[in-house]
């Protein structure tokens, strides 16, 4: 019968080598497995005498401890091995420059959004917000268009599921135009806000957008004329353009919710917009009917009214000739903003 010094010695040499993991394994059942050949001699060890068996037992169990440790070792080295090819297949080459993040930057339209808010309440006015989902009482009535007002004609919409408590369908507003109710329900004269804020209407084409930014101004008090808004909208253009070089001029018109209404015109006197006059906002006098709809007396209570939109303010200050270029997606576009 082989020693067991030989034994060990082919085991130890099959162990080293082999390379592949699942074949040490399989080498490894050949010596210490259930059929393995050291398990075998100690089930033989019951034939011997108590001391041969005492002294052949203690040396196949060395024998099996000398194929143990040579056994974990080499799977040691194994599993070595493989990470150190694994980390040479994924190694990182750190002298590479980084992949720096693309900065982000401001909207150009919330830009404005963002300034309009600053210029104004240096003057005193707040800042209102409210639902983009409206009810035709505040979007419609309140402001002195009642059912089958051939105003309503105008501001084409997207209604939405659900009715108001008095059975009328629910819309996304076509202005920010109720905030002036909802505001002045919740607050007594003297009232100067502003309400900056998505509008909705079913028109899409390079100077329309069926989504569109929209402020609305309002100022109530018991004496608040048409200088006052003449003087305050001026002044807010000229703030906004940053320049003095620019002619105003207030154009009669009409709003079912303003009383006198007028267009608000504007004239730059350089650049490449020179000598043309740009519409830039609808204003006037808010209409008694509407100020009984606040909840106030119209005979004690005057004010003014404005909405302006904000891609057009946009357009015009950053020479912008497409509205849909705000709503893109195209990163030529917006990084010029960065």
């Amino acid at each position: 019968m082989e020693s067991l010094e030989a034994v060990v010695s082919r085991a130890l040499a099959e162990f080293a080598a082999t390379d592949d993991a699942a074949e040490l394994e399989r080498a490894k059942a050949r010596y210490l497995g259930k059929q393995g050949e050291l398990t075998a001699r100690l089930k033989a060890l019951g034939s011997l005498a108590p001391e041969a068996r005492r002294e052949a037992g203690a040396r196949i169990n060395e024998a099996k401890d000398r194929i143990e440790a040579a056994l974990a070792a080499r799977r040691a080295e194994l599993a070595s091995a493989r990470l150190e090819a694994r980390l040479a297949e994924e190694a990182i080459d750190v002298t590479l420059p980084g992949r720096g993040r693309g900065r982000g930057s401001i909207h150009p339209v919330i830009r404005t959004w963002r300034r309009i808010e600053e210029i104004f309440g240096s003057i005193g006015f707040d800042v209102a917000d409210g639902p983009e989902i409206e009810t035709d009482w505040h979007n419609f009535t309140a402001l002195n268009q009642p059912e089958n007002h051939p105003a309503r004609s105008m501001y084409d919409t997207f209604y939405v599921d659900g009715h108001d408590a008095i059975g009328k369908p629910l819309l996304l507003r076509t202005h920010t135009s109720p905030m002036q109710v909802r505001y002045a329900r919740m607050h007594r004269p003297p009232i100067k806000v502003i309400a900056p804020g998505r509008t909705y209407r079913v028109d899409s084409d390079a100077t329309h957008s069926p989504m569109f930014h929209q402020v609305e101004g309002l100022w109530i008090d018991e004496d608040v004329s048409f200088a006052d808004l003449k003087g305050v909208y001026t002044d807010f253009l000229r703030r906004f353009f940053e320049t003095d070089d620019l002619r105003v001029r207030f154009r009669p018109s009409f709003f079912p919710f303003t009383e006198p209404s007028a267009e608000i015109d504007m004239m730059f006197s350089s650049g490449p917009l020179e000598g043309r006059w740009l519409e830039i906002s609808g204003a006037g006098e808010v209409h008694p009917q509407v100020v009984r709809n606040f909840g106030l007396d119209p005979e004690r209570y005057i004010g003014f009214a404005f909405g302006s939109g904000l891609e057009r303010l946009t357009m015009l200050r950053y020479g912008i000739g497409d509205l849909r270029l705000f709503y893109d997606g195209d990163l030529r576009f917006l990084r010029q903003f960065v």
